[in-house]
């Protein structure tokens, strides 16, 4: 099952999982396919659920019930997790989470430019500002693109480049929509190379809950 997943992993960027595992708790699921990893105090299993209001430094704080943009999750960390397991409690088919596949911004805009790129976190973090490259090589010989116009911006003349081209790109991408719709079914998302995003909340669809657990790698 973990060779399959991986190899679906490696070739797509993401994998669905319809009513994996019904009624298993999202550890024991998460565990199951690798380490996780706890981002904050407290906040091993993230309960995602729309809200029209939330803290300014937060996706619901900017955006309220309409669509939040593309983004890598933790994108202004040193090193963002790497993969995002995502399991429905409350889900709908039309509040799609959409999915690009980085690799294709890769090519389009050039791997040299994005690895030129310099960005920086919007807030300090730990009392500094660090200086993030939008593409990373990696120890296995991979990449790590990381993207969010939220809470990351330009620090260097190309990154200022990169950043306007990204959004042009992105605003003329077709992304993939995967649909969390039963309990229990499960997205899990290669964090380095998939740029997430969430579709608007209709009316009458604000109790959807996804939880969310991040990875460190998979077993």
């Amino acid at each position: 099952m973990l060779l399959e997943l991986k190899s679906q992993l490696a070739a797509a960027g993401f994998v669905l999982l319809n009513s994996y595992r019904p009624g298993a708790d999202v550890v024991d699921v998460a565990e199951e396919l690798g380490e996780t990893l706890t981002p904050w105090e407290g906040g091993l299993v993230q309960t995602l659920s729309p809200r029209a209001q939330g803290d300014p430094n937060t996706y619901s704080g900017n955006f309220g019930l309409g669509a939040f943009p593309f983004h890598t999750d933790l994108a202004h960390w040193r090193i963002p997790p790497r993969y995002l397991v995502l399991r429905c409690v409350t889900g709908y088919a039309d509040v799609p989470t959409s999915l690009v596949d980085g690799n294709s911004l890769v090519e389009a805009l050039s791997r040299s430019l994005l690895a030129r790129a310099i960005f920086k976190p919007r807030r300090p973090r730990d009392g500094a500002y660090a200086l993030l490259r939008l593409l990373e090589n990696t120890a296995d010989g991979r990449h790590l693109l990381r993207w969010d116009e939220l809470f990351l911006q330009p620090a260097s003349p190309v990154g200022g480049k990169a950043n306007d081209l990204v959004r042009e790109w992105l605003s003329d991408c077709q992304p993939i929509s995967v649909a969390l719709t039963q309990p229990d079914d499960t997205l899990i998302i290669d964090n380095w190379r998939m740029l997430h995003a969430r579709s608007p909340v209709l009316a009458g669809r604000e109790d959807r809950a996804i939880q969310r657990v991040y990875l460190r790698g998979l077993n």
